[in-house]
């Protein structure tokens, strides 16, 4: 692997590393429900457990990205980097929200585009 693809999977594990961070440590928190456009506190704790377990799975993508830069397998960045840009598209298209482009997709499919170019 390159620098650049390092960088960019690094990126990419980070982003999920936040998010697992806001998911599962704070997600009643003012940060949290700003990040994610909750309504309110009550709601953020009647779907606390439900965010808990999006943010393991986004541990999951985290680790996975984490495993392919230890062992250097591109094949797996790939699988891993793949997986974030298709729930990034999927997220932004079911929530209507176009940032989840920006912050999953886009850094996602870098990621790829670097891997299969260089």
């Amino acid at each position: 692997m390159n620098i650049i693809q390092i960088i960019l999977i690094s990126l990419v594990a980070i982003i999920h590393l936040y998010i697992v961070y806001l998911e599962m440590i704070i997600w009643t928190s003012k940060k949290a429900r700003k990040a994610f456009g909750l309504k309110n506190k009550e709601f953020a704790e009647a779907t606390k457990t439900m965010a808990a377990n999006q943010g393991l799975y986004n541990g999951f993508i985290a680790a996975g990205l984490i495993w392919s830069l230890l062992a250097t397998k591109i094949d797996v960045a790939i699988f891993f980097l793949s997986c974030v840009a298709i729930a990034g598209l999927y997220g932004a298209y079911s929530t209507k929200i176009v940032r989840i482009l920006y912050i999953q997709t886009i850094p996602a499919a870098l990621g790829i585009v670097s891997i299969l170019l260089f």
